[in-house]
């Protein structure tokens, strides 16, 4: 690993892999592309507080990728560490100690994208 901060190591490490397997299905990864967009656009829910959720439902997965993923576009989307830090509050609420894990990981992570120290 690079000295690079780790979430963005996460990201750039898993670039290749996810081109790869682009390649072989190309169809399958536009489609989720377009689910995408269209589950996080603006409606009721603005984009920043969907990628709070997905942010959250990453702690729950335990996934790093979708941790990083998701935390970066919660920056972008103008959402604050401390709002950050309360969508990972209920993970711990609603997953228990494991989220405790995870969610310290995801608070790093949207800390690191944000360019801001934990505090």
């Amino acid at each position: 690993m690079s000295d690079q901060p780790r979430h963005h190591q996460v990201l750039d490490d898993l670039l290749p892999q996810h081109r790869a397997l682009r390649h072989q299905i190309p169809q399958v990864y536009q489609r989720f592309v377009a689910l995408g967009d269209a589950a996080l656009t603006d409606g009721a829910l603005s984009r920043k507080v969907k990628e709070l959720v997905a942010l959250a439902i990453a702690v729950v997965q335990g996934c790093d990728g979708c941790v990083a993923s998701h935390a970066q576009a919660a920056v972008r989307a103008g959402a604050t560490a401390q709002e950050a830090a309360e969508a990972i509050g209920v993970t711990i609420l609603m997953h228990g100690g494991p989220a405790t894990i995870h969610g310290a990981r995801a608070y790093a992570a949207f800390c690191e994208f944000a360019d801001t120290t934990p505090s």
